[in-house]
């Protein structure tokens, strides 16, 4: 933690989130106990190659924005689970909650990732990507301020804007009960992170050792097993429930203190 981390997420240039504040707290956290802070896999790790960053349009790049704490600690998770180390392992990582990350490893590194506030598959409430011109035109006709646009695709879009409703269990239990809607709308879903997953798999050229599932939603049964099928072809599919976010942050810390990682120091 150094003055110029905090004056960056102070001044928010890549949106706000919550994770914004982590920092601050561990900073006055640290300075009253004497101690250091250390700040682990934001969500704004960017390891991606440099042909990954060009969008199709010169000027706007692609950023990587993602659930990085919780999809490196995974691959790291399932890499002491099989007695290997995770730069030696090629993964794709596909983070299913609020939002849906979906990543391709090698080395080591996150090499390509969908930006999970504006690329990728919709998911609860956001809508992922989106027909370009039709957004553009639907903005402008209906006179979007920037507000309301990250509104409409960040808090109103994905199974919300279908459905109603951001309860990912009472949509799978409507589905169940063969609601027709709720059905098509979880199937949709799951064919995009299908489609994502295929992409991060071209992205390792076909060669990748398993594929893992984490977030929230690998909390349901159905949506794990129907990905199996769907993915099942690339490499063997591991699913590693919820989001263990505070453990993640203790770990990435001791490895710094143990000397097991090199500490980096941020600069503008």
């Amino acid at each position: 933690m150094n003055a110029a981390l905090l004056a960056e997420l102070r001044a928010a240039r890549r949106g706000q989130h919550a994770s914004n504040l982590g920092a601050f707290l561990a900073a006055a956290i640290a300075e009253r106990s004497g101690c250091p802070a250390y700040i682990v896999d934001p969500v704004s790790v960017d390891e991606l190659e440099p042909v990954a960053r060009l969008s199709g349009l010169a000027g706007l790049e692609r950023e990587s924005l993602s659930h990085a704490l919780n999809t490196k600690a995974t691959a790291k998770r399932y890499a002491r689970d099989i007695g290997r180390q995770y730069p030696e392992l090629r993964l794709v990582v596909a983070h299913l909650g609020s939002g849906i990350s979906i990543s391709a490893h090698r080395d080591g590194r996150m090499i390509d990732v969908n930006n999970a506030r504006e690329e990728g598959p919709f998911s609860a409430e956001r809508t992922g990507g989106l027909p370009t011109l039709a957004i553009v035109q639907r903005a402008i006709t209906e006179r979007w301020s920037t507000a309301e646009a990250e509104r409409q695709i960040f808090r109103e879009g994905g199974i919300f804007s279908y459905l109603h409703t951001r309860d990912l269990a009472a949509v799978l239990e409507c589905a169940r009960h063969g609601n027709a809607q709720a059905r098509l709308v979880i199937a949709a879903m799951l064919y995009q992170v299908a489609k994502e997953v295929g992409a991060m798999a071209s992205v390792l050229q076909g060669n990748v050792d398993a594929v893992l599932l984490t977030g929230g939603m690998a909390n349901a049964r159905f949506i794990v097993d129907d990905l199996k099928r769907a993915l099942g072809w690339i490499a063997p599919v591991h699913a590693y429930p919820g989001e263990a976010e505070l453990p993640a942050l203790a770990a990435g810390a001791l490895r710094v203190l143990r000397g097991e990682e090199a500490l980096q120091q941020f600069v503008l």
